[in-house]
Parts: C-alpha cells; structure tokens; sequence
C-alpha cells in the first residue's frame, strides 16, 4: 500500500469507529425513551456473548489427549472465584488468562 493508501485506510477506520460510538446516543437521546427490546438486548446480550465465548475457546480441547483440558478447566475455575471474590470483569478475565498462559508454557 502506498502512504496515501495507508491514510485513506487509517481514516476510514477512524470515521467508522467514531460513528458506531456516536450513532447509539443519537439514535436514542434522552428526548425519547429507548425500546423495551434494546433494554431487554442490553441484558442479555452479555451473558450471551460470554457463553459464546467459552463455547468457541474450549471447541478444540480434547480430554482425551494431550492435557486432557486441565489448564483450560484450572483457568476457568481461577476466572469464576476471582469474579466472586472482587466482581471486576477485567480482573477475572487477566487473573485467568495469566493463569492459563502460565500453566500452558511452563506446567503442561
């Protein structure tokens, strides 16, 4: 890619990325009242993802060979008591990845 290629591409994402965080609070301003069925997204639309995003992460482990899933299982443990320790989402989500990281480079 040439520079004004590089530009034109850096702006672009710029320009989109702004626009996804300025379009929900124009959409809906606090002149109107938001959907019953955004509400109802807002919640379950985490917990969701999250699920989704165990399922994706342990698709490939296989009990049967290898380490049979025990740093995955360790790190997921170490994820669920750090949640209910401290509650803090970013806390849990790096305590467990550290976690894992370590057990997969250094133990298993």
């Amino acid at each position: 890619m040439t520079g004004t290629q590089h530009i034109i591409t850096i702006a672009i994402c710029a320009v989109a990325t702004m626009a996804t965080r300025f379009l929900p609070f124009i959409i809906f301003s606090e002149k109107r009242t938001t959907p019953k069925y955004i509400e109802y997204l807002g919640k379950a639309l985490p917990a969701a993802i999250f699920g989704m995003l165990v399922v994706y992460c342990l698709k490939n482990v296989s009990i049967l060979s290898g380490s049979h899933g025990i740093p995955e299982l360790i790190a997921i443990a170490i994820t669920i008591l750090l949640h209910l320790w401290k509650r803090q989402m970013l806390l849990s989500i790096a305590g467990a990845t550290v976690c894992y990281m370590l057990l997969v480079q250094l133990v298993f």
